[in-house]
């Protein structure tokens, strides 16, 4: 029972994750993570992850900057290539850390982009975005942590607020599609995991339609603190199991 309440919980945080503030997904990865298998939590979570992406890119329809996400294609499947690399070589043990210290990374990337807002400079010219399209490749097929480098790419771009929400939403949505073939291809796809993402589609939805409202009322500035803090305990919660 303790495990369908924390998948119920994860489902939920990946709603409103897909339809506010992407981080907090971390806490969902890491839930999954503890749960299950580490190499099958990736394929796991992906499906639920899918979910949110219809949720978001049905609200955020016509939210979308499509020459900004184009320029990063040409290096994210190399990116998530590396990552498939990665999954088929590394056990539970050293997947579980990697996890861990991904999301962890995340955490420092948004320190570090509430530092520096717009002024960061990392991701202009072609040199930061092929490596931008490298990092979120690699870092969302092995931990479905790539959110944060997006954050940095579009943030350093001035995208306006809306329109990184629905960016980011249609950005992923096309990524985790392309993720299908890499886990179906290293057998971490199950069926049951197919009926846990349908069973736990509710819950998405209700997390989505928190995560709308919440963007509405509630302070970004302020929401952030609490994102990090679950995300960074998330991270450390795998790399000390």
């Amino acid at each position: 029972m303790t495990a369908v309440v924390l998948f119920v919980l994860a489902a939920v945080v990946v709603g409103f994750s897909k339809t506010a503030i992407g981080g907090l997904g971390a806490v969902a990865v890491a839930v999954f993570a503890s749960l299950l298998p580490a190499r099958t939590s990736t394929a796991a979570v992906l499906l639920v992850y899918l979910v949110g992406d219809l949720f978001a890119i049905w609200h955020y329809r016509r939210e979308f900057d499509w020459p900004l996400v184009r320029s990063l294609l040409p290096t994210v499947i190399p990116g998530l290539a590396l990552g498939a690399g990665f999954l088929a070589v590394v056990d539970d043990a050293m997947l579980r850390r990697s996890i861990g210290a991904l999301i962890l990374l995340t955490v420092i990337l948004q320190l570090w982009l509430s530092r520096r807002g717009s002024r960061a400079g990392l991701v202009h010219g072609r040199a930061g975005t092929a490596a931008t399209g490298l990092a979120a490749g690699f870092t969302t097929m092995t931990a479905n942590a790539a959110g944060a480098v997006m954050a940095v790419y579009l943030v350093a771009k001035g995208v306006e607020k809306r329109r990184f929400v629905g960016t980011v939403a249609w950005f992923f949505f096309g990524v985790n599609v392309a993720k299908l073939p890499f886990s179906l291809g290293l057998g971490l796809l199950a069926w049951t995991d197919v009926q846990r993402a349908v069973a736990l589609a509710p819950a998405v939805g209700l997390g989505a339609w928190l995560g709308i409202r919440t963007m509405r009322r509630i302070s970004q500035q302020h929401f952030d603190v609490v994102v990090l803090l679950a995300s960074g305990l998330a991270g450390l919660a795998l790399l000390v199991r």
